[in-house]
């Protein structure tokens, strides 16, 4: 009951094409990402360049610019890889296939990083905009990160269109903040004149080097995570799938772009200098708007579409965790749809680990930023270098221009890669580098795991046993109605029935008395055992019955065992035929049947 309120009714399998997502859905499913880094992208910029003072502050447009093109290299490319990949062209499945496994494991493995920190990063900046406009709330962040974790994973759990429902309102109401202010802002700065300065207090900084302009580049950089993700998803779309989420990308590149330039500009202008207790987002809305309902609302906006950013992850990482488990390298349940025909179990194992990952870092935002955009990058130079690959092998129609293309991003994102490895390494990016070889080598024993199980399993070259005696063999705790309905149960498979009975209160005689009138002439084998132990000579016993029969064959186990009829009755009782079927399930050539009673209350 609990499950269907707030999971949902069940839906069939034939409803899957129904859970399909409009353009505009979708755009809140797997943009909320992308759009929410616009919350604190430019921050992470400002961040590193006011280390060198106020006179640094103004390379925050020609970064901003740089990133912005380089937006447009990555959505360029991954709009070719929408069309060329209608089935889900994430970095995964175009790195496998066109470069090789081991680098689609990298890819994998950069991906499913990458998409825990999207989830822990999101949550933790929402709950930085939040306390930014009610400060009370600061020592409460990880419980307050914790809990906007489960919503958004039992959200997930109904199932990706109803998700995108619940999360459409937060993403557009973002939107339409962010637009506001930033046309707000732009009116007062160019047309009236005003330019309401912020004063950075006077102190000495080291000089602006390349090496510093570099790390500010790689952590605006975050602008970008997050723009795979519709690429990733292309099966969710109605139809024509590609054709909606190529023109889905290209809105929300327009999106982010022109929201990022706006926010870094009026930072810019206003001359914002980052805070540890207010966003640069809070300032230059509180600066704008000057406080009241417009302030909150934008600050409100913000911090749901971060909480909802983490939406994304929920939409992509399931998928993506099904493609590897189907390919053998992740665990098989992965693959399975719940109730509500989503990945259950990979939305579950997301949430639980973003949970995890935000308690540890203490929900600090700029703690877990350094993690974050290696990963991503990462899979941008696989996959781009997987098209290439692609487009020089299959030569299709257009393939020099498309190739070049694919080229270009491949060449950018993998400088960027470097630049964001060489200069966050230090500052927490050495965790992600030593993360996914671990994760490549787990994939690995995973699959290999799977080869030798079916290898086992394999009927090729296999010789059936041939037929002997099918030995059963009955354990009985006492005589009574549970012991006799499991013998009838018994003869009726096979003529050899022994029973066993463990002498542990020493009342063989008495037993053997009763068996003689309830036994139904079938043997009792009475077992000693010295030191009281149950299961020990019973299997002694039975590994004794396997040699006889030459290891050939069956033995076959029957357990008799009353079912109380309340749940708590079941506290009041040993549990001893439980234990012997954990015990008898590693024996090879041993089958265990359960034959229950079940009592009235």
């Amino acid at each position: 009951m609990l499950k269907r309120l707030f999971v949902g009714m069940p839906l069939p399998s034939m409803a899957e094409r129904h859970q399909r997502l409009s353009k505009r859905l979708a755009l809140a499913v797997f943009s909320s990402d992308a759009l929410s880094s616009v919350a604190y992208a430019t921050e992470e910029t400002l961040l590193v360049l006011v280390a060198a003072g106020s006179a640094a502050l103004v390379w925050a447009l020609p970064l901003g610019l740089a990133i912005i093109v380089l937006l447009a290299i990555v959505v360029t490319s991954y709009w070719q890889t929408i069309h060329a990949y209608p089935s889900g062209g994430g970095s995964y499945i175009v790195a496998r296939e066109n470069l090789g496994t081991f680098p689609g494991l990298v890819a994998g493995a950069a991906l499913l990083i990458d998409y825990v920190l999207t989830v822990s990063v999101s949550v933790a900046a929402g709950v930085a905009a939040l306390t930014s406009a009610v400060p009370r709330l600061l020592d409460h962040r990880v419980a307050l990160g914790v809990i906007a974790i489960t919503v958004i994973t039992v959200a997930n759990l109904r199932g990706v269109r109803e998700s995108g429902r619940i999360f459409a309102l937060p993403t557009y109401g973002f939107i339409a903040c962010f637009a506001a202010l930033i046309l707000w802002g732009a009116t007062r700065l160019f047309m009236a004149g005003e330019v309401p300065a912020v004063v950075m207090p006077h102190r000495v900084t080291p000089p602006i080097t390349l090496f510093l302009l570099l790390r500010a580049f790689a952590s605006g950089c975050t602008a970008l995570t997050g723009v795979e993700a519709i690429a990733d998803g292309v099966p969710a779309f109605k139809a024509p799938e590609s054709r909606n989420a190529g023109l889905t990308l290209a809105a929300m590149a327009v999106i982010l772009g022109g929201l990022f330039a706006g926010i870094t500009g009026l930072a810019h202008f206003y001359s914002i200098v980052p805070r540890e207790e207010e966003t640069v987002v809070s300032q230059i809305a509180r600066v704008t708007f000057g406080g009241g309902v417009f302030y909150y609302a934008t600050q409100a906006f913000t911090a749901l579409i971060l909480f909802v950013a983490a939406n994304t992850s929920f939409a992509d990482f399931p998928r993506l965790g099904f493609f590897l488990a189907r390919d053998g390298f992740l665990p098989r349940q992965l693959t399975h749809r719940g109730d509500r025909l989503a990945f259950s179990n990979g939305i579950v194992a997301l949430g639980v680990l973003a949970g995890v990952l935000l308690a540890l870092f203490g929900g600090e935002t700029h703690a877990l930023i350094p993690l974050y955009a290696v990963g991503v990058f990462v899979c941008f130079t696989l996959s781009q270098a997987g098209m290439v690959t692609r487009w020089w092998r299959l030569r299709e129609p257009g393939w020099r221009s498309y190739m070049a293309i694919s080229a270009v991003g491949a060449v950018t994102t993998g400088m960027v890669t470097l630049i964001i490895g060489a200069t966050k390494f230090t500052r927490g990016a050495w965790i992600v580098v030593i993360l996914i070889p671990l994760l490549i080598l787990h994939f690995r024993r995973t699959r290999a795991h799977y080869d030798h199980v079916a290898l086992q399993l394999s009927l090729e070259g296999y010789v059936p046993t041939p037929p002997g005696a099918h030995q059963v063999i009955v354990p009985i705790g006492g005589v009574h109605r549970a012991t006799v309905r499991a013998l009838e149960y018994a003869r009726t498979i096979s003529p050899n029935v022994t029973a066993v009975y463990v002498d542990q209160l020493g009342d063989a005689n008495r037993m053997l008395e009763k068996w003689g009138q309830w036994g139904a002439g079938i043997p009792l084998v009475v077992l000693p055992t010295p030191y009281r132990s149950l299961a020990r000579p019973l299997l002694d016993y039975i590994d004794r019955a396997r040699k006889q029969q030459g290891g050939k064959g069956f033995v076959t186990v029957i357990l008799p065992e009353f079912v109380p009829g309340r749940w708590w009755h079941h506290f009041l009782h040993n549990q001893s035929a439980l234990l012997l079927k954990g015990a008898l399930l590693f024996r090879r050539g041993v089958v265990v049947v359960d034959v229950p009673y079940h009592l009235d209350d």
